[in-house]
């Protein structure tokens, strides 16, 4: 613990001046994103309010930077990555009043799943599978998604400093890389667009276009599964606070979940990695039994983090080695 704390708090002797990787791509996400808001400022429910956010990242980011240059130590560059972290919590919603400015696609995605599995799996996974206990399990593994990247996170700071900035970078940009996809591919998923056509339409394969109708309207059907059970308050909680009708397309948890699963095998550390699979196999299941994706969001979730993975790994090898 000593060594540990004397560490932390040891300056480092080459400090990079200017921003670091990840917060380039923060960089880059915010004035990509300002220049939408412009473009389509009268079409914005609250542009003033979406600027000005982002005005304050850049300020914390400015701030967070002076404060390493000035004490350069593994604590104050944790302090920089980790609030970007924490700050991804803020962008996911950003995404709603984003993309509300395009045409909803849901009904060419259901229309898709119908075509190729000859149903809605979304629909009918918890009716074929409404036991409590496995209803508990689904929630499990929705719920462990944020926990299973902060421990990823947490143990490469602690115990693979070397490449925790490395890490991060790629489950940093990787989320941003959805977030613009997100952006241009409006699809809220079943919760909200079965809620809007209506079940009885749904089950007969009446995929209609509801066109604007999210903009107006952010109703989302009841998580099923087992209502008194821990976790399945804790996923009605999440939603309530922080569900907006987007990001379906594909699915950012499964992508990321694939990316940190990788990254807990890239660690070397085989405990990690098998403590994290069964939360990660629970989660790939679980974001179509609880009606958060169609199964098609699953499945491109599930290859777009592979190769997500993949390219920002070298990616990032490739920046320190030119570093």
């Amino acid at each position: 613990m000593k060594e540990f704390i004397i560490n932390l708090f040891a300056r480092e002797k080459k400090p990079p001046r200017g921003l670091l990787a990840l917060e380039w791509v923060v960089v880059a996400y915010l004035f990509l994103t300002l220049i939408i808001i412009f473009m389509a400022y009268t079409k914005m429910s609250n542009p003033e309010a979406m600027v000005f956010g982002r005005l304050r990242i850049l300020v914390i980011m400015i701030a967070l930077w002076a404060v390493y240059r000035m004490y350069p130590c593994r604590l104050t560059r944790f302090a920089r990555i980790g609030t970007q972290l924490a700050l991804l919590s803020w962008w996911y919603p950003d995404t709603y009043e984003i993309n509300r400015i395009f045409p909803n696609l849901d009904h060419i995605f259901a229309g898709l799943e119908q075509s190729i599995f000859g149903c809605q799996p979304s629909l009918l996974f918890s009716k074929a599978i409404s036991n409590p206990v496995f209803s508990e399990l689904m929630d499990l593994g929705y719920a462990s998604y944020y926990p299973m990247i902060a421990l990823v996170v947490l143990f490469f700071f602690l115990f693979r400093y070397k490449e925790f900035e490395r890490a991060s970078f790629v489950i940093l940009t990787a989320f941003f890389i959805y977030y613009v996809v997100f952006i241009f591919l409006p699809v809220t998923g079943p919760t909200f667009y079965y809620k809007a056509v209506g079940i009885n339409d749904i089950a007969q394969g009446i995929f209609p276009n509801v066109k604007d109708h999210f903009n107006y309207c952010q109703d989302c059907l009841t998580t099923p599964g087992y209502p008194k059970g821990i976790f399945y308050q804790v996923v009605e909680q999440a939603k309530a606070i922080g569900e907006r009708p987007t990001a379906a397309f594909p699915s950012s948890h499964v992508g990321i979940g694939t990316i940190v699963i990788l990254l807990s095998w890239h660690s070397k550390n085989r405990y990690l990695f098998y403590i994290i699979l069964p939360f990660f196999i629970l989660l790939c299941f679980a974001t179509v039994y609880i009606q958060a994706h169609y199964a098609i969001d699953a499945i491109v979730g599930l290859l777009s983090g592979l190769l997500l993975y993949f390219l920002l790994m070298e990616c990032s090898k490739k920046m320190k080695t030119q570093h």
